[in-house]
């Protein structure tokens, strides 16, 4: 047999479309419509000859910095998802207690449970597609939650999501912030006070620099630790010079990126009014995405319809979810687009 039965036999994660040619208006994955801070580059070419700054010191520092933390509580990362990944194998044992993670969220996390050999348990979400922490009341070995969720848009409660750290006080509480800027109360300020919680962040969706893949993680020394050491026995270079200093920028011009989400926010706000004037239901979004549910036709039709008229929009073949659409929020101009479109789909 020429491949291992591990890469036979799994189900990886399924990114979305990425169009190569143009005229399509993007809204399938999360991505920020508006520039990131400019930049120069602090350095020559001549210095891409040198291996960059494995431990991206003057990145850990300007997060350090924002948050109210050291340097020893700060992982970087190539994107949050290879901090996730990281995480899960720094903190969470294959084979023992199951890590626990609600049935509707983020895809990549049963992935990588199934990569690692993490015996994986969902906790079902509410009928109204929010996290209900008093359900979590197992012998789990680690628990996961994005916040706010992927990709239902609703935001968790601070308090109870403390009470649930606090609860589980002796295994690790992974909370994923991958759109807290947009939108919900973060926990960061509390990782120094709760020794078990880890908050994933990322630079791809208000930082506006998804194509530059940069993550990074803040929590006690001791799950910091334990995640450096499994970095450094996978590859001690996870983050490249380039990627460093752009991200350094954009950590430092923390104006750039709240004028950005401001506009965000905004378009959010338009087009939650246009999807419900047209039928459409939905939770409240806090994110930069909504998850509306069509009336009068099928969430495949819908997909299938804006497709046709060059409009990516996400959509899962899933229980409970398929007749939903995640819609990533765009530019005004690309919001008129999707909402003339679907105003003659449906």
């Amino acid at each position: 047999m020429l491949i291992s039965r591990l890469a036979s036999e799994i189900r990886p994660y399924v990114a979305g479309e990425q169009p190569q040619e143009g005229g399509w208006v993007k809204l399938n994955t999360n991505e920020n419509p508006y520039p990131t801070a400019p930049f120069e580059l602090p350095f020559d070419r001549a210095k891409l000859r040198l291996y960059p700054d494995p431990d991206a010191t003057e990145l850990k520092r300007a997060v350090a910095a924002l948050h109210g933390v050291t340097t020893r509580n700060v992982f970087v990362g190539n994107g949050s998802d290879e901090v996730l990944a990281l995480a899960f194998l720094a903190l969470f044992d294959a084979h023992a207690r199951p890590l626990a993670a609600p049935d509707i969220t983020y895809s990549f996390y049963p992935v990588f449970a199934s990569l690692f050999g993490i015996r994986y348990e969902t906790v079902p979400l509410t009928a109204d597609f929010s996290i209900d922490f008093e359900r979590y009341r197992g012998d789990f070995g680690g628990i996961v939650f994005a916040n706010p969720n992927a990709p239902t848009s609703l935001a968790s409660d601070r308090a109870e999501i403390l009470r649930l750290v606090e609860r589980y006080a002796s295994i690790p509480v992974i909370a994923d912030e991958a759109y807290i800027d947009f939108g919900g109360e973060s926990v960061v300020g509390d990782v120094l006070s709760h020794e078990n919680l880890l908050v994933v962040r990322t630079l791809s969706k208000s930082y506006s620099l998804a194509g530059l893949r940069v993550g990074y993680a803040v929590g006690s020394v001791t799950l910091i630790d334990a995640m450096e050491r499994i970095k450094n026995s996978f590859n001690s270079y996870t983050t490249d010079a380039l990627a460093q200093a752009i991200a350094l920028n954009a950590i430092r011009r923390q104006d750039v990126m709240r004028e950005n989400v401001a506009r965000v926010v905004a378009t959010r706000a338009r087009t939650v009014a246009a999807l419900r004037a047209l039928g459409f239901s939905m939770p409240e979004p806090s994110a930069n995405f909504v998850f509306a549910r069509p009336a009068g036709a099928s969430g495949k039709t819908v997909f299938d319809a804006l497709k046709a008229k060059k409009i990516l929009v996400r959509r899962w073949d899933a229980p409970r979810i398929e007749e939903y659409l995640r819609i990533s929020i765009g530019t005004d101009e690309e919001t008129d687009r999707l909402i003339r479109a679907l105003r003659e789909i449906v």
